[in-house]
């Protein structure tokens, strides 16, 4: 593999080509409008613009990546996360036109991107599930019987799901059939897929995920877990490994379980299984994203591996080096989300440019970004900044050391989590180890809109943003001159 195209943008897109870089392999960026002066596109050894501002226009493009792959001879595709990073219809396509995927295989895809055929495939590896509705279900009345058996509260959510979309949390009988028509309202509109299954709703859930590496010759492995429970609207903001509380015993039975799931759809390539666990001990198997996950920098710091590196070699049909016993914790790493959002205000967005973007340092910290002072936060995207990664012997020295970044990481011209994430460092709750998923809502009292309920308010917030600073045509190719990358393209 001599060449690959990195089908992403942003923090992840540079983070790949920096392994690439190290791998002796060239990198071919693209790029939207928007991203045109992007450090991942001045980064990379080639870069095509794809004209348009939105992602249907420009990352989402299949046919017109596979078109870029063979005018330049390109041998991958990396999809990073997010965009086509679990679209197994693209997988097909890259494997037709001769490119090698880095990744797992579309049927593995298919499996793990609906939560129903996923508990399906694992039914019968001894894995864990949480009590619930094992198909689809349409019918509102059948769906309020089986809650009322399970017992509330209960979680109506989409099968094609994630990020918190087709999600609702129902507490009693008499909102179930609001909800249920909303859960399947939003799961159509999100993901052109209304079906809905019901679960339990475990009062005091962790959220634990195990990282699974698997080789094309059988072998795979697990890289412990990485505890992901504090979250706003269903998605992570603070990520650490190894979980403050799961024992050496338990943590060898959930990993072992993780590689029972991967198993199940012969799995290859670096994945996650994700986990409820409930406090006492009892844990339940939620779901499996067959790619690489935002948080993985933790798991690599605890670990020693380059999970990049080690998908590419995988995708290369290499052996994986390492056994389950050689693979040891190494200290704690703490990840940091650090958004583009007005915390105390609901998280909402806050678009702008950085008029100031001065990054911590010293042993121990990374940060993992593709921005520096002077930029814009694109509208047109998510709005996360960068992450801000610290590694220490130990969790409490861990902490400490993310402290001491986060007040050394100078950002302003648009507000940011970071007064947010200084606030999780310091709360009782946080440093000993006893909190869930409820944090936000429990500890924090800036205000939390419900985004999957009305996501027109942010979607007003952008317009009127776009309106006001969008730039011109005009300016668009005065801008021209300043990428060396294919002008000719754009």
């Amino acid at each position: 593999m001599k060449k690959v195209l990195v089908a992403n943008r942003g923090e992840i897109a540079l983070r790949v080509m920096k392994t690439c870089r190290e791998m002796g392999i060239k990198t071919v960026a693209v790029f939207s409008t928007p991203d045109r002066n992007a450090l991942f596109v001045r980064f990379a050894d080639e870069a095509v613009h794809l004209p348009g501002n939105t992602s249907a226009e420009t990352y989402l493009q299949q046919e017109r990546l596979l078109e870029i792959c063979k005018e330049l001879n390109v041998d991958g595709i990396h999809p990073g996360y997010g965009f086509l990073s679990e679209n197994a219809e693209f997988r097909k396509k890259t494997e037709e036109a001769g490119v090698t995927f880095i990744g797992p295989s579309a049927a593995a895809m298919k499996v793990m991107g609906s939560k129903l055929d996923a508990k399906a495939a694992v039914m019968d590896y001894d894995i864990p599930m949480v009590p619930g509705t094992a198909d689809a279900i349409d019918d509102v009345d059948e769906a309020l019987r089986i809650s009322k058996e399970i017992g509330f509260p209960v979680l109506i959510k989409a099968s094609a799901g994630g990020g918190g979309k087709g999600m609702r949390r129902v507490n009693e009988e008499s909102e179930f059939h609001e909800a249920f028509d909303r859960a399947k309202s939003e799961a159509i509109n999100s993901f052109g897929d209304g079906a809905v299954f019901i679960e339990k709703f475990v009062t005091k859930p962790r959220h634990i995920e195990i990282q699974v590496l698997a080789d094309t010759h059988g072998k795979c492995l697990h890289l412990f877990e990485r505890e992901c429970s504090i979250q706003r609207r269903h998605q992570k903001v603070v990520e650490e490994a190894p979980s403050a509380v799961l024992t050496p015993e338990l943590r060898k039975e959930m990993g072992e379980c993780a590689v029972r799931v991967a198993q199940a759809c012969d799995y290859v390539g670096a994945g996650t299984v994700e986990f409820l666990y409930d406090g006492e001990g009892k844990y339940y198997f939620l779901e499996m994203n067959t790619r690489l996950q935002v948080e993985h920098p933790v798991t690599e710091l605890i670990t020693g591996l380059d999970l990049v590196a080690e998908q590419i070699k995988v995708a290369r049909g290499e052996k994986l080096s390492i056994e389950q016993e050689d693979l040891r914790i190494h200290g704690h790493a703490i990840e940091i989300r650090v958004y583009a959002e007005d915390a105390e205000n609901g998280f909402l967005p806050d678009i702008g440019t950085l008029e100031t973007y001065q990054l911590p340092q010293g042993p121990g910290i990374r940060v993992d970004d593709a921005f520096e002072e002077g930029m814009d936060i694109p509208v047109y995207y998510d709005p996360m900044i960068a992450k801000l990664v610290v590694h220490a012997s130990d969790r409490n020295a861990a902490i400490q050391k993310a402290k001491l970044a986060i007040r050394n990481y100078h950002i302003a011209g648009v507000k940011t989590t970071l007064n947010f994430a200084d606030f999780v460092m310091n709360h009782d709750a946080f440093v000993s180890g006893d909190f869930d998923t409820n944090f936000v809502g429990q500890y924090y009292s800036g205000q939390m809109p419900g985004f999957t309920e009305s996501e027109d308010m942010l979607s007003a917030l952008m317009a009127s943003h776009f309106l006001n600073s969008s730039p011109t045509k005009e300016a668009i190719e005065t801008e021209s001159s300043k990428s060396n990358w294919y002008a000719n393209r754009i």
